[in-house]
């Protein structure tokens, strides 16, 4: 595990670290998979209230949280959480949209646009309308889940990565906006991890358990980000050579998959 925080600050720039234990958090995408795992963490460690947000309420079954109705694409949604949720101290944006959609081969940009619309615009209103809440409780903090992802483009997936890619611009934009309230804003970069959106994926998966700990354990540090296994270390590290170290092999997996 790799992070980076906030360390080289002075004591008046410093963000805010955090303690788990006593924590209001709120989980979006948290019926299923790592943001089911994020939750059940955040319980265990002594989190005094945990928010679980999902579009449909049916789904959340875990007697440990509380239920909230969350479409974060939907703007009455977000605002309502807003409103309900307004002791939070940690925000930790899980919900994503996912789909096998190639660029080009898509043909038509509809796929796009959902990605997008949730992935990226449904994250940045959830962080919109609740950075007044965390300043009002101390500054608190704001996860980011991304993915590896975020630092190549993978056709079969090149919607998806675009949205990550998007994503992680931002968060690092929003970071500078929220330094002088004092909220930790954590991304966190990952390779699969063994949930239903990587239920084709063959290989070595993360469980989410795992991955919830890393994260849970990078917010208590107070670091900014998180590069949760060597696979994705090694693609950040790549990034200034990515055209010769990544995409060769990108074009051939992809000239492999047309035939």
């Amino acid at each position: 595990m790799l992070v980076r925080g906030c360390a080289e600050l002075t004591a008046r720039e410093r963000c805010q670290i955090m303690q788990i234990a006593g924590s209001v958090a709120l989980v979006t995408g948290a019926n299923r998979g790592l943001g089911r795992a994020l939750a059940h963490s955040l319980a265990e460690r002594g989190a005094r209230k945990v928010y679980a947000g999902a579009r449909h309420l049916v789904k959340v079954t875990d007697a440990d949280v509380i239920p909230i109705q969350l479409d974060i694409t939907s703007p009455q949604d977000v605002a309502d959480a807003a409103r309900r949720c307004g002791d939070v101290t940690l925000l930790i944006n899980n919900a994503a949209e996912a789909r096998q959609s190639p660029l080009i081969g898509a043909g038509s940009l509809e796929a796009a646009r959902a990605q997008m619309e949730t992935n990226y615009f449904g994250t940045l209103a959830m962080c919109q309308a609740f950075a007044p809440v965390l300043a009002r409780t101390g500054g608190g903090g704001i996860v980011n889940m991304l993915s590896i992802v975020s630092f190549f483009n993978q056709p079969s997936i090149g919607s998806f990565c675009a949205t990550k890619a998007a994503l992680w611009s931002m968060t690092n934009g929003i970071r500078i906006e929220l330094r002088p309230q004092r909220t930790l804003v954590l991304g966190v970069h990952s390779g699969y991890i063994d949930t239903r959106q990587a239920a084709d994926v063959q290989g070595a998966k993360h469980a989410p358990a795992d991955v919830a700990a890393l994260v849970l354990d990078a917010v208590e540090a107070g670091h900014e980000e998180l590069l949760a296994d060597e696979r994705t270390r090694n693609m950040k590290a790549s990034l200034p050579r990515d055209l010769e170290l990544i995409y060769p092999e990108i074009e051939r997996q992809w000239k492999a998959s047309l035939r």
